[in-house]
């Protein structure tokens, strides 16, 4: 089979392997349709590393994914071949502290697509993945909305954490976490929606797809512009972008008892807080690591057409020519907000 290897900084080769195979009772081996390329698929490509994730070359990144059912382990009942799924990448173990409270998304024992020392990742012809990773998706959602999931339900994660209906909200940073939170967002009835993005296109499609407000940080001061219509501030904030700057708006811009929500991965080791405003606001901060037990939730969300992620692929590609597409994504051209990648 065809699979997108990471073989250094900035290199991507497509390289031929054998087809995986099923091991395990509770395997199912999936020939992949369509996978969206991620923002920390971007870090690994450029930096090879997040935080102490490193990558050892050569490496098969991807996890955002979905396909077809052609075979499946004996003790698999709820997929047979033919089956129509998206991937939830995250592979826990079922059985840490972590796992019996219910916390998959903070698994000690965590395996993940796409993520080095983990597993390999989804940019290749097939893979392999437990049942548990496996929803089905009915005939109404494409591959590429299957695919979408995955950044879609970090989304709706991230707003089940505490918004409630009419809150005014922030989301600092239009990419595709940001779309998927302001989507979500809607969804589940937010009033005003403030966005920001140093990518006027990415703005631009933050308006069409919902946002009341977006703004460039590099051409208006965002604080200032957003006070001046919500003079008693914003009840959350959402930063998606891993930005030290966009922590300091968030600050400036969340109401007395608001909350903080941290989705961005940034490039650095430490966040910095000015203490007397998180004091005498009395600010919560919120970390959201990826998603926990919405995926089938999301999958309805977008069935139902309460949530439209289409307009977020801007560009598709075949799989010879995933290189392209990861040029594009670091240097934000072409107006690229979400590359799909057709296999």
């Amino acid at each position: 089979m065809k699979a997108i290897s990471l073989t250094g900084p900035g290199q991507i080769e497509v390289i031929h392997r054998p087809n995986p195979d099923i091991y395990g009772s509770d395997d199912v081996l999936i020939r992949m349709k369509s996978t969206g390329i991620c923002g920390s698929d971007i870090h690994y490509f450029q930096e090879g590393r997040i935080g102490d994730q490193i990558i050892q070359y050569p490496f098969t990144l991807g996890h955002e994914g979905a396909g077809v059912v052609e075979r499946v382990g004996s003790q698999v009942y709820g997929l047979k071949p033919g089956d129509r799924v998206t991937i939830d990448p995250a592979m826990p173990c079922f059985a840490c502290d972590q796992c019996l409270a219910g916390r998959y998304n903070t698994c000690r024992n965590m395996r993940f697509l796409g993520c080095p020392g983990q597993a390999d990742g989804c940019l290749s012809e097939y893979i392999v993945v437990p049942e548990s990773s496996c929803h089905s998706v009915p005939d109404s959602i494409s591959f590429d909305q299957a695919a979408l999931i995955e950044p879609l339900a970090i989304g709706v994660y991230a707003v089940k954490q505490g918004l409630k209906s009419g809150m005014k909200i922030g989301i600092l940073g239009s990419g595709p976490i940001g779309i998927s939170v302001m989507l979500s967002a809607k969804a589940y009835g937010a009033g005003k929606i403030y966005m920001t993005d140093f990518v006027d296109h990415r703005l631009a499609l933050a308006v069409t797809m919902g946002a009341d407000w977006a703004g460039n940080p590099a051409v208006t001061d965002i604080t200032e512009d957003i006070l001046a219509m919500e003079p008693n501030h914003l009840d959350l904030v959402y930063e998606c972008c891993g930005k030290q700057e966009a922590v300091n708006q968030a600050v400036d811009l969340l109401k007395p008892g608001g909350t903080l929500f941290i989705i961005g991965i940034p490039r650095f080791a430490s966040w910095h807080f000015d203490v007397n405003d998180l004091r005498r606001k009395e600010i919560s901060i919120k970390n959201v690591r990826r998603s926990n037990n919405v995926v089938d939730e999301t999958i309805a969300l977008v069935a139902s057409g309460r949530i439209r992620p289409d307009s977020m692929q801007t560009h598709i590609f075949e799989l010879d020519q995933a290189t392209r597409a990861f040029d594009l994504l670091s240097d934000y051209k072409d107006g690229i907000m979400k590359a799909m990648i057709h296999i």
